[in-house]
């Protein structure tokens, strides 16, 4: 009897040992996901922010040419 607990406490013990080892994977992965997303948003803003410069540059351009 004694060793059928012991067996079931084993199994337990290997089981939440797995679910450990999951769960550490996928938070890894999501840290992984989180940091890719937060380096393209910064790169994206930044690219943005090139065009909109350039943009604001060529409207300024076309106002003083249509102006003339």
């Amino acid at each position: 009897m004694a060793s059928i607990h012991r067996e079931t406490i084993q199994k337990q013990i290997q089981q939440d040992w797995a679910n450990r080892e999951y769960i550490e994977v996928i938070t890894g992965s999501i840290k992984k996901i989180t940091d890719f997303l937060n380096s393209f948003d910064m790169s994206c803003r930044s690219r943005l922010a090139v065009l909109n410069e350039k943009l604001t540059t060529l409207e300024r351009r076309v106002e003083y040419l249509e102006a003339r």
